[in-house]
């Protein structure tokens, strides 16, 4: 079976009595998508934001409980000055109209990542946007901002490290139910399907803990064009698939 999967323009027949419980995707190829059209990056990036809303609202029309998107890593802080400031500018736009829309949309938000480099008006909206959200039910949106999978779990590691010094915790009986209570996803189960559009082949750092037993779907479409017709297609792939978990089909 393919890791690669060509967009296209048949509809999927997806089962929506047996969706994933949770769908990751690595908003990946903003950038490319706007060389294509002659535009700056900053374009391609305001049109996956787009996207983004596009595609949360249908998670949720369709009854998804979880829906985990990689909006900005650790690494991206290696990006133009000016690339950084347009992205950091389209979370706050998006954060404010959010919070607007809130008693209407109910979407439960979260973020995973070290929100402290932001600034403070964009920590306070996050930190905002959790509180008002917390008491809704149904899908929950969580957005990793200045996120890395390797640093995840290294700030895991020192945590469970200085419970231990304190004698909250022993080593010798930490289990991997435990070890998760240490990560940004505490609570959150994890991912059955991760999505990666746009045509690369890699995780990029990207939910190394969480993403162990997932279903991985690739797709050759760039994440401006990606459609609730593409996720339905990445649904469907993966709910042609046997999961296993290191056993054998039964």
């Amino acid at each position: 079976m393919p890791l690669f999967r060509k967009k296209e323009n048949t509809a999927a027949p997806v089962d929506f009595d047996r969706l994933p419980r949770h769908i990751a995707i690595i908003m990946d190829g903003n950038g490319r998508w706007a060389k294509r059209r002659g535009l700056p990056r900053t374009a391609g990036h305001a049109a996956g934001a787009e996207t983004f809303r596009t595609i949360a609202t249908y998670c949720k029309d369709i009854g998804l409980e979880y829906l985990t998107v990689y909006a900005f890593s650790t690494e991206n802080w290696k990006r133009p000055a000016e690339e950084v400031s347009a992205i950091m500018g389209l979370l706050r736009k998006y954060l404010l109209e959010a919070i607007g829309r809130m008693e209407k949309d109910r979407v439960k938000m979260r973020f995973f990542g070290d929100l402290s480099p932001l600034n403070e008006e964009l920590r306070t909206l996050c930190r905002e946007t959790e509180a008002i959200s917390d008491r809704y039910e149904g899908c929950q949106v969580n957005i990793c901002l200045n996120y890395g999978g390797r640093d995840e779990l290294l700030r895991a590691a020192r945590a469970f490290a200085g419970d231990c010094a304190a004698g909250r915790g022993d080593p010798n009986h930490l289990s991997e139910a435990e070890f998760s209570q240490y990560l940004f996803s505490a609570g959150v189960p994890d991912p059955d399907l991760v999505i990666r559009p746009s045509g690369e082949l890699r995780l990029s750092n990207f939910l190394l803990w969480q993403g162990a037993y997932a279903e991985f779907v690739f797709m050759d479409v760039l994440w401006p064009d990606f459609t609730p017709g593409d996720l339905d297609r990445a649904i469907a792939e993966f709910q042609r698939r046997s999961r296993r978990f290191g056993g054998i089909s039964s």
